[in-house]
This record gives C-alpha cells, structure tokens and sequence, in this order.
C-alpha cells in the first residue's frame, strides 16, 4: 500500500503545485519519482517527527497542501503535541500518513505496533480519520482528502495487502461502503483488517448467517447514516480493526449506537487490550490478539450468533 501511495502521491503532484511532502528519513527510494522532478517539495525531515509536524502546519498555512509521512506509531504518538496544537487546534490542512499500520511491523516489537493511534487522533477536534482496506481504496479516497482542506489522519499498510474489490468501488469519504448486502448481522471492517472479514462472512454463510460485509474506511467523522440504518435492521453489528479493541473504530460504534432507541449488540473484535510481543509475522501477532476466524466464530457462537 505504500507503494501506491508514493505513485498517487506523484501523480497527484504534478497537477497540483501546493502537494509537497515531509518524511522522516524512511522511504528515500519509494519518494525517488516525486524528487526527480519535484525535489524542492519531497522533504527528509530526518528523525525528527516533532519537527515535521510543525514544519508541516507553518508549510500549510502558507497555502500549501503537506503529507507528513512515516511508521505509524512516529506519526502520531511520538508528536501528538505538535498534531493537536499545531495542526488540529489550528485546523491547517496536513495530511498525517501513517504506514505500516495495526501489526504490519509485527517482528520488530510493541515499540513498531499500532494499535493506539485511531484513540489518539479520535480525541483531536478537527482531525479526519481514513483507514483504506487496499491500494485501490487509497487510489479512491486520497485525492478526496486533499480537497477536504482539513486535518486528516490517512492510516495505510505496508505492503502486499491483498485487493478486497473484484471491480472499481464507488467510495465516498465519509460514507461506509456495503460490500455485500445482508440481513440480522452486518460486519463492519475498517483497514487492512479487511480481508479477515471477508473470511469471517464466507465462513459464516457457510453456516447459514446471510451477514451484511461493510468496508468502514472512514472512521471519523462516522457514517451515521448507514449506522442509524443499521441498529433498525439488524440484530447484532460486529466490529474488525487491527487496533485496541479500546478507544478505536469499535468504540465509535459502540458511542453512537448506544444513544439510539433501537441498538442492537455489538461486537468488538481488535487488538486486546496487552501489548503483543514475541512474533515472528503479522500473521502470527494476529493470532495472538485473536484475530482469526476460528476465534471470532467460537466467541460469536458462546454469544448465540452462530
């Protein structure tokens, strides 16, 4: 996914003059296209992510459109006060990259793991949250953000995530994406997490549960609209994010359901909440946090679900 970022971000830059990039020392090579020709607005800004964030809001308030990008918990924990006071407080248009989200970078330990970083930048007045489940997502939604002309945070993989579309989806930001249509349970995936959820609903038709399967790829502002259709139609919602199973996409879900009249049971499934060390893979690591059908499955059957 990154990949695809770097070839949209270049594409994207040279019809528009105001897109420039800041990155903390990792993605030289993946950045090369855009410095070939744009290398005045490709910028290391070394390991320092503090000091890109700010550099980031004084360049947009400038008139310009900046990317901050690097690792994902750089780009948002380590100068999370640069972000809420910086760009969200003064509501400048920096797009916040994060890469290698959830558990992309397994192996390398709980100080590379992401799984606060939807919680830190849900709590930040003005900030946007998009979260694509693939590169086709992104292609999508990128160039929507920058017309936003706002705080957003962009929470993408790292690579080699599998396609989740057979054909082009009509995506909007802002507004959840039915995948496929369903009755009584409706599964609600934000991210790379995706694939896994499409897995969960092969597995559960096999069982005779017709589930609705939803891409959730923006996870702030929430669609409200689709949740209000959905605590009416269905019996139970289930959450998937490759996040804490607190203060994420889940938690979202669970906050606005629980205010209407009509709620149905949720069911979070994400990261728990332990730091999850000793892996060798992501897929590994997601085994450890329970992130794999045949744990969903035995947990929605003790729920009655299944």
């Amino acid at each position: 996914m990154r990949n695809a970022f770097a070839r949209v971000l270049t594409e994207l830059a040279k019809e528009d003059q105001r897109l420039l990039l800041f990155y903390a020392d990792i993605g030289n090579r993946l950045f090369n296209p855009l410095k070939e020709f744009a290398s005045d607005r490709a910028i290391n800004a070394g390991i320092a992510e503090a000091n890109m964030a700010s550099m980031a809001a004084g360049s947009a308030m400038m008139g310009h459109k900046p990317f901050i990008y690097t690792i994902t918990p750089f780009t948002t924990a380590r100068n999370f006060e640069q972000i809420k006071i910086d760009i969200a407080y003064q509501n400048q248009p920096v797009i916040i990259v994060g890469t290698g989200s959830g558990l992309s970078y397994a192996n390398l330990g709980p100080t590379h793991h992401s799984f606060e970083d939807i919680a830190l930048m849900r709590s930040l007045p003005n900030m946007n949250i998009v979260c694509p489940a693939d590169a086709q997502e992104l292609e999508i939604l990128m160039p929507q953000l920058i017309e936003l002309n706002q705080p957003c945070y962009f929470r993408i993989g790292k690579k080699n995530e599998p396609s989740v579309h057979d054909a082009e989806p009509a995506l909007k930001f802002g507004q959840a994406h039915t995948m496929v249509a369903g009755e009584k349970v409706t599964i609600l995936a934000t991210g790379t997490i995706t694939p896994l959820a499409q897995a969960l609903h092969y597995e559960l038709s096999t069982k005779g549960i017709n589930a609705e399967l939803v891409s959730f790829h923006t996870v702030k502002p929430l669609d409200e609209d689709y949740l209000t259709s959905a605590s009416a139609r269905f019996d139970h919602i289930v959450t998937l994010e490759e996040h804490n199973v607190n203060g994420g996409f889940g938690s979202a879900v669970l906050e606005f359901c629980s205010e209407l009249n009509s709620s149905p049971r949720i069911h979070r499934f994400g990261i728990p909440d332990k730091f999850i060390d000793q892996v060798h893979s992501s897929g590994d690591a997601r085994a450890q946090a329970g992130l794999t059908v045949e744990n969903i499955i035995t947990i929605l059957s003790k729920r009655g679900i299944v």
